[in-house]
Order: C-alpha cells, then structure tokens, then sequence
C-alpha cells in the first residue's frame, strides 16, 4: 500500500490518500471561528475589568510617570517645576556614595534573607507537615510576627537591644556582661541585628507559603517511596524538595522584591541618621532622608525611580531566567 501527499496552499498539513482502496483523501480540520462577543459580555467585561483598571492607572502608572516627571526638575514640592535639570538629579545619584552604600545593604539585605529565612523555613515547614501534638498552635506562633505591624515590631525590639534595654540587662544579671554591646549602632553589628529582626518577623511567611507547597504534593508518592524502602530524608530530598521547587522559587522572588524595597523597620529601629553610621541605610531610607526630609522633592522622585527600575530588571530578569520554566507550563498557546 502506497500512500501519496496532496499539498496545500492555504494550509499547512499535509493531506495523504490511499491509493489501494481508492480512498478519499481527508479534508482538513475546519478551523473554529471564534463567536463574537455579544453587548452584555462586553458589558461584563467593562464592569469588572473597568473599576480595576482605573485604580491600577491612578494608583500604579500615573505615580510612576509624575515621580519621572519630577526627577527631571529641582523641586522643592510647591509650586510647578519649572528648574529643569535633564539628567543631573541621577548623576548625582549614580555617583553619590551614600546611595552607592544603601544600595551594597539592600544587596546584603536579600542575600542574608534568602540564606537564613530559606533553610529555617523549610525546616520548620517540614516538621509542621508531620501530624504531632500541638501543630495548630505551632504554627500560630510562628506566622504570628507576621501579622503584627512593623511599628510594633521595630518600637519592641528597639527598647531591647539598646544600649539599656532588656537584652544586656539579662545578659549581666546571667553573669555575660561582657558580651553586652550596642546592638543597634555597631557598625559591626547592626547588619547583623536588622537580619535577626526581619527574620523572627518574616520566616513565618515563608513556612506558611512552603506549608501549602507540601500539602499539594499527592501522598501517594511518598507512601509508593516508603514501600520501596526509601527513608524519611531520603523522602524529601528525591521528592519533597524537587516538587517543592515551584513555590521556593515564589518566595525567593518575594523575598528579593521585599528586600530591595526595604524601609520601614530601618526607619522605625535606627531613623534616617543612625542608619547610615550604622551600617542599614537602603535604598528607600536613603530617599526619605535626601528627598522628603532635605526638601528636595526632585531628587527624591529621582531616586524612587532609580529604586523603580532596579526592582524592575531584577524582575523581569529573575522571571526571564529563574521563573521561566514554572510559567511555560501554566501558558497555553492558541492554535491556529
């Protein structure tokens, strides 16, 4: 049986004939119009897209597009910029060495984060995943620091690490009185305080979010992995962890986002000033106290939008190179 190929020129396939039993050669799949869509879908659409849409363009865009505007001028936050400046506001930024120095903390910032939040995390995920007595409130304490607010958080811990707050009183009265320090303006130090503080702050977040990653892992695969004799390590470093990888990915991004746009605790533990002798000055401290704070509106738009566009390369480049294989799956491609 032979079989010969009748090209077309309007489409792509190939359609073949049977010349032994005199077959009639197949037509092509028709291809499906899509139906028009009718006044109410439209209608649908504008209403539950329009309200989403308008506070994304005033909220999102429009401050992103003045805070350009702005940086172009020397203004001081009355009146119209009318001291047009080009291009000078971001040299001085590119070259000043404080932003220079923020910007070295925010890089040390995301790495800490990822190093330590990452392993804690995932530990403590896994050991929440396990049925024992008292999960539940485990679990509630540990996601607990999350929820309270960032003035809180960095008002406490503040009044303890000063110089006579409750961390060296209980360290002289346990007879470690030499290991009493200042924790908060230590150049030395103060990196490594503002690591511990967001770490107890945000860990619970990430055990949450890896929680939720390891209860969508079917049981059967680790009930299979038990019967074939595998170990409980053995479990999760051939199972647990790759099918883990999609939501560890998630959080590193967020964390990263998080890091690089770090400001509240910083600004609430150490202020504008103490920041920068200590050692935790970022990118976004380093904009309040050279923009808001001296006046200078202009520059301080310049420098959000510096803090903007760097957020928004390493997002679009961790998507680009890190995310990509979790979003080619979630991605379908219209045919036709």
């Amino acid at each position: 049986m032979t079989a010969r190929a009748i090209p077309s020129s309007s489409r792509r396939a190939n359609v073949t004939e049977t010349s032994a039993g005199g077959g009639v050669p197949t037509p092509p799949p028709a291809r499906r119009r899509r139906a028009p869509l009718g006044w109410r879908t439209r209608l649908e659409i504008v209403l539950l897209v329009g309200p989403a849409l308008v506070m994304f363009l005033a909220f999102v865009i429009y401050p992103v597009v003045m805070a350009a505007y702005y940086g172009f001028f020397r203004w001081h936050g009355y009146g119209p910029a009318t001291d047009f400046v080009g291009l000078q506001n971001y040299i001085t930024i590119i070259q000043d060495p404080s932003f220079q120095e923020a910007l070295m903390h925010n890089g040390i910032i995301v790495v800490l984060s990822l190093v330590l939040q990452g392993p804690a995390a995932i530990l403590l995920a896994l050991l929440l995943n396990r049925r024992m007595r008292g999960q539940s409130l485990i679990r509630v304490l540990i996601f607990v620091p999350y929820v309270i607010s960032e003035v809180v958080v960095g008002t406490g811990w503040s009044l303890m690490l000063q110089t006579t707050g409750a961390l060296n009183s209980f360290l002289e009265k346990i007879g470690l009185g030499s290991l009493a320090t200042d924790w908060l303006a230590d150049p030395n130090i103060a990196i490594w305080t503002l690591m511990l503080i967001i770490t107890w702050k945000y860990v619970g977040f990430a055990v949450i979010i890896f929680l939720a990653g390891l209860q969508g892992i079917p049981d059967e695969l680790t009930e299979a992995a038990q019967i074939d004799g595998a170990s409980y390590w053995q479990i999760q470093r051939q199972i647990m962890f790759p099918l883990l990888g999609p939501t560890l990915r998630i959080w590193a991004f967020l964390s990263i986002i998080g890091s690089l746009q770090l400001f509240d605790l910083v600004y609430i533990v150490w202020g504008q000033y103490v920041a920068s002798t200590a050692g935790t000055s970022t990118m976004a401290t380093y904009m309040v106290a050279n923009g808001r704070n001296a006046g200078s509106y202009g520059y301080g738009n310049a420098v959000a939008v510096v803090l903007f566009l760097i957020s928004l390369v390493v997002a679009l480049v961790y998507q680009r190179f890190v995310l990509r294989r979790d979003t080619a799956g979630a991605l379908t491609e219209r045919n036709g």
